[in-house]
């Protein structure tokens, strides 16, 4: 995945909104903050946004870590599929 930049922050994961609350709550119950950027286009549904997606954003300084925390926890995003 190509990172984008916003600043200060940068993105780590991009998906549907239900997948993006997923992967910032487990990054919040690392002590990592983290937001969600909508970038859909339209009205949106929470279970299939069908625009580009919904962006979880961290501080440049917590993207490793974030990183890591996303890959460890991909088997139980997954699941969810």
């Amino acid at each position: 995945m190509a990172t984008k930049d916003y600043g200060s922050l940068v993105e780590v994961f991009r998906g549907d909104l239900w997948e993006a609350e997923l992967v910032k709550g487990f990054l919040a119950a690392n002590g990592v903050q983290a937001m969600t950027k909508d970038e859909t286009v339209g009205i949106a549904s929470p279970y299939n946004n069908g625009g580009s997606g919904v962006a979880v954003l961290v501080n440049h300084e917590e993207q490793v870590f974030a990183e890591k925390i996303i890959k460890e926890n991909k088997p139980r995003l997954e699941r969810h599929n």
